[in-house]
């Protein structure tokens, strides 16, 4: 996947348990590791929520597709609906996915988790 967020033009690099690929201001997260499938994608935007948002729908078809997560019309969709929500989930096929904006912290922002519920070992970050 991160060969595929760097030919989108995505810039990437990794930690311990992560990539983290750049494109603007979002900063999409993909947990490493040898699953058939990315277990956990995330796309975080830090500062003010409506431009954390926005900069969050920029990216997010295209790491929905370079990621194979199915139904990626359906979150990209719902994700648009959730701008005034301080938090919502839904399920999207095999997916579980998570939007939460934070205003009240010394980071506010967006975040946008896509968890994949048929993953069954080393699913999250230790």
């Amino acid at each position: 996947m991160v060969a595929g967020l760097t030919s989108a033009g995505f810039k990437c690099g990794t930690d311990e348990a992560y990539a983290a690929c750049t494109s603007g201001a979002a900063v999409v997260s993909i947990l490493l590791g040898d699953h058939p499938r990315p277990p956990v994608v995330s796309v975080n935007s830090t500062g003010p929520v409506d431009t954390a948002f926005a900069a969050i729908a920029e990216v997010l078809p295209k790491a929905l597709e370079i990621a194979h997560i199915s139904r990626p019309g359906d979150i990209v969709t719902w994700y648009g609906a959730q701008k005034d929500k301080p938090s919502a989930e839904m399920t999207a096929g095999d997916w579980l996915v998570s939007y939460a904006a934070e205003t009240d912290t010394e980071e506010p922002g967006v975040h946008l988790t896509v968890t994949d519920k048929l993953c069954k070992t080393a699913c999250q970050a230790e």
